[in-house]
């Protein structure tokens, strides 16, 4: 399948890694080019810089499937239309507003739009396990408390490196 991950942060290149090592073509998705070099490290063969209707249109009506990391309010018209016919773009990052979008193309290409958060602990530990054999891992940074403030106000901004952080309790201390 050809796969477009939308969001190049922490969940997002988790989806390119996860999506390339079983062994589809991944196009990463963001609203810049700031972020092609970590997506192609990660994995993904192409990129989508959504500011460019150039590259939009590189790559319009060619993704089987489209996973959108993003958490934030954004427009969802610019990614139905990189999906193929009977392409389905699914929604993982949790928005609190209403997002719009016109229903004309997923009427006349039968697109489709779907939510999924996690699975049961079936498929939880098989992904876990699959992570294990192929040396996928998140990207991480464990902090103290202290930089609490500091990593709120980075993650408010953008999550440049993809990371996630981890709190070190004991450290806090």
């Amino acid at each position: 399948m050809k796969i477009g991950i939308v969001g190049i942060g922490g969940l997002g290149t988790m989806g390119i890694k996860l999506a390339s090592a079983l062994g589809h073509e991944v196009v990463a998705v963001s609203s810049s080019d700031k972020k092609v070099e970590l997506a192609k490290e990660k994995g993904a063969l192409h990129y989508v810089d959504t500011s460019s209707p150039a590259s939009i249109n590189s790559h319009n009506n060619s993704l089987d499937l489209i996973l959108n990391t993003v958490s934030a309010p954004h427009n969802l018209m610019t990614y139905l239309g990189l999906l193929s016919t009977n392409g389905t773009l699914v929604q993982l990052g949790a928005v609190a507003a209403p997002l719009q979008f016109y229903q004309f193309p997923l009427l006349a290409q039968r697109k489709s739009i779907a939510g999924s958060m996690v699975g049961g602990m079936k498929s939880l530990q098989e992904c876990v396990d699959f992570c294990v054999e192929k040396d996928i891992y998140p990207d991480i940074e464990i902090v103290d408390a202290s930089k609490v403030d500091e990593i709120f106000i980075n993650l408010s901004k953008a999550n440049a490196g993809g990371l996630r952080y981890v709190l070190d309790i004991e450290a806090s201390f």
